[in-house]
């Protein structure tokens, strides 16, 4: 018969599983938008996230590519931000035009985000964020409950550990409820606009 323990009792017996297929994928940047969760100064330093302030330049890259294409960009900061401009780490600054939201983990909780991505005729949202298994995870969550499909960057979601992203990269391609089916794991460099 089976013995049953609890997760922290086979703590040091657990084994990572292979890491997730991740895929390329195009996109109508007319119908797109990048959320950029949470990229604040104090946040994206070599001090306090190291992995947040050496993914920055990527990150840039890429949203400097998606301005182009015009696809709509949102920022946002956490529920004790005021979303002013200083707040955010340099290289990811909003720009006239882009959007603000101070929320909580989700991001379309409490907030008009999804009316403002409606509006845009929005139906896939670019989900990147400092907090993998925080407002990347959750905010995936409420995408997919409101019926946007989200896609996640493994490179545009540093966490203070890598095992943060390992589990949310794993939770995306194997959870059920959507996740794995409607949700695409990819990278930076391997998302498209056609």
């Amino acid at each position: 018969m089976y013995e049953v323990r609890n997760v922290l009792d086979e703590w040091e017996s657990v084994e990572a599983p292979p890491p997730p297929a991740v895929r390329s994928i195009s996109l109508d940047p007319k119908k797109t938008a990048l959320l950029l969760l949470d990229f604040l100064r104090e946040v994206c330093t070599d001090e306090f996230r190291p992995r947040a302030a050496a993914a920055l330049p990527k990150l840039k890259e890429f949203l400097e590519r998606a301005r182009k294409c015009d696809v709509v960009v949102v920022h946002t900061v956490t529920s004790q931000g005021a979303g002013s401009l200083e707040e955010f780490a340099d290289a990811l600054k909003p720009i006239k035009g882009e959007r603000i939201y101070s929320a909580q983990i989700d991001k379309f909780y409490g907030t008009d985000l999804e009316s403002y991505l409606r509006g845009c005729d929005v139906d896939t949202v670019i989900i990147a964020g400092t907090s993998p298994n925080g407002c990347v995870l959750f905010t995936m969550a409420g995408a997919l409950l409101r019926g946007f499909r989200p896609v996640v960057p493994v490179d545009g979601m540093p966490a203070n550990t890598t095992y943060q992203e390992q589990f949310v990269a794993w939770h995306i391609a194997n959870a059920g409820g959507g996740f794995s089916k409607s949700g695409v794991l990819t990278r930076l460099d391997e998302i498209l606009f056609l």
